[in-house]
């Protein structure tokens, strides 16, 4: 789980290089097309292959209901959307308006946090051998909460430590969701079939209620 989470957020950190790569060859219409081509030979490529979902633990199950339990992994959910959007969303507008960044810095503070992102889950994955993904899980929120106290307390012009600060929120973020999956599908076997696709529901909430929240204004 943490390795595909990785592999989605190498595309979400290499998604901006290559709108700079072909805005800057002058052809930015060759980014969508590029994507389409991509694609439809990624789906070709699929087609001819067996989709077997391993048996659902819900068929040998007593009831249908919804554990108690799913509930505290979709509050978590919630709560990790709000804190990965807050970061994703509006890092430029906080290090610009906020730490007087340049576009640049700005710019490099976002991509900073979403390679830190993907470089976490990879980080983790490799070595939760010596380093349990339960202490990851329980660590991961208290660097996140104190990446966000150091962006609260940096005064104005301190924008190459708001570069700092924004990658190791995205190291705190990195593993959270993934773990999240994991953990729910351990525990609630009655529907671990479902609990990816209401992680993200509940996750996608969080999204939603960060990325319509006013952004930050100048003091």
């Amino acid at each position: 789980m943490l390795t595909l989470n990785a592999l989605l957020g190498l595309g979400t950190a290499l998604a901006p290089v290559f709108v700079a790569l072909f805005v800057g060859l002058g052809f930015w219409w060759g980014l969508p097309v590029t994507s389409a081509v991509l694609l439809a030979a990624l789906l070709g490529v699929s087609l001819p292959l067996p989709l077997r979902a391993g048996a659902s633990a819900t068929s040998t199950a007593g009831g249908t209901g919804i554990p108690a339990r799913f509930w505290v992994f979709a509050a978590f959910a919630v709560l990790y959307g709000i804190c990965e959007i807050m970061n994703g969303n509006w890092a430029e507008t906080y290090m610009s308006v906020h730490l007087g960044a340049s576009a640049t810095l700005a710019s490099l503070a976002l991509t900073a946090f979403w390679a830190m992102v993907t470089i976490g889950r990879v980080f983790f994955a490799l070595v939760q051998r010596w380093f349990p993904t339960s202490r990851t899980y329980r660590v991961l929120p208290f660097v996140l909460a104190a990446m966000f106290v150091l962006l609260a307390a940096l005064p104005h012009g301190a924008s190459g430590l708001g570069v700092l600060a924004f990658g190791l929120a995205g190291l705190g973020c990195s593993a959270l969701l993934p773990l999240t999956i994991s953990f729910g599908q351990e525990q609630l076997t009655v529907i671990s079939a479902s609990i990816a696709g209401g992680a993200i529901a509940f996750y996608q909430v969080g999204y939603g209620i960060a990325a319509f929240e006013a952004p930050p204004s100048a003091d």
